[in-house]
């Protein structure tokens, strides 16, 4: 089940985290280290209301962020429209429960938030190193739109977007 994160949910979440920084150092993706996300990047979002949790009975085995803020670099990309779009940020899957399906669900449930909250639109980026987000990014059809420097890291960062389809 997905819900709104709380702050004791944090441990968790920073477990996860651990867990994987290791596993992306370990395919030389620096994209998360020790700088970057903390625990009160989470506790931020929790307090905005823009973290969501997938609890498997009490155990927290997946999180992402959404909300509507833009990294200023996101300016002067081709995005595929000029409107308001929801943004995805900060997600990952607890390593002993990958290859089920969450993370696949937690971006399933990013679309529907964005459509309940008006927006047929979503943007999100990850590191080029990350093979793991970019291959989920394309299965679900993200449109990769282009790149950008961030963070101060060696590679680019490829941006997408999708256009969110309203049933009626």
């Amino acid at each position: 089940m997905i819900r709104k994160a709380v702050l004791s949910d944090l441990d968790n979440i920073m477990e996860i985290i651990k867990e994987t920084i290791k596993e992306m150092h370990s395919y030389n993706n620096y994209q998360w280290d020790d700088n970057y996300p903390k625990s009160k990047d989470f506790a931020n979002d929790i307090e905005k209301g823009d973290l969501y949790v997938e609890d498997m009975n009490g155990q927290v085995c997946g999180f992402i962020c959404v909300n509507y803020l833009e990294p200023d670099e996101y300016n002067g990309l081709n995005w595929s429209v000029n409107e308001k779009a929801m943004v995805i940020h900060r997600m990952a899957v607890d390593s002993r429960f990958r290859k089920k399906g969450i993370g696949t669900s937690l971006m399933k449930f990013a679309e529907e938030l964005a459509i309940n909250n008006g927006s047929k639109y979503l943007k999100t980026d990850t590191y080029s190193l990350n093979t793991k987000m970019n291959t989920l990014f394309k299965k679900l059809e993200f449109k990769l739109i282009g790149e950008m420097s961030f963070l101060g890291k060696e590679k680019p960062f490829y941006c997408y977007d999708k256009l969110l389809s309203i049933s009626k």
